[in-house]
């Protein structure tokens, strides 16, 4: 498939406590795209989707790849709290580089409520 026409299912996570989540699919991404790219145009398509207003109003600031097509999915209801430095995006590089391919789900979330909802989860355990 080229790289310019890659769907990709992104996970907009407004509350890992409440579980409350929303799915958003981006087409038409080409995979040269940088990590802040992509985040714009999901913005973009955020404030014209059908999302509840309190989606389309929030800070999102980080993605994460949550599971590759055909690939093995977590257990955890909201998202897969592993590999973090591996599997979050980061600044600067392109897709492609960070292992993003046709089909990725990717989680789309506020940094500073994850790291508090793993703090919260590593005392429960």
């Amino acid at each position: 498939m080229p790289n310019n026409d890659c769907v990709l299912s992104i996970r907009l996570i407004r509350s890992f406590e409440h579980r409350n989540l929303r799915f958003l699919p981006v087409r038409a991404v080409d995979l040269n795209l940088t990590t802040e790219q992509l985040m714009k145009i999901i913005l973009e398509n955020v404030k014209t989707s059908s999302v509840p207003p309190p989606f389309k109003k929030y800070e999102f600031d980080t993605l994460k790849i949550e599971h590759q097509a055909h690939g093995a999915k977590t257990n955890n209801p909201v998202m897969n709290c592993e590999n973090d430095d591996t599997l979050m995006l980061k600044p600067g590089l392109t897709l492609m580089e960070q292992n993003v391919r046709n089909e990725t789900e990717l989680a789309f979330f506020k940094r500073s409520d994850y790291e508090a909802y793993l703090s919260t989860t590593s005392r429960q355990n």
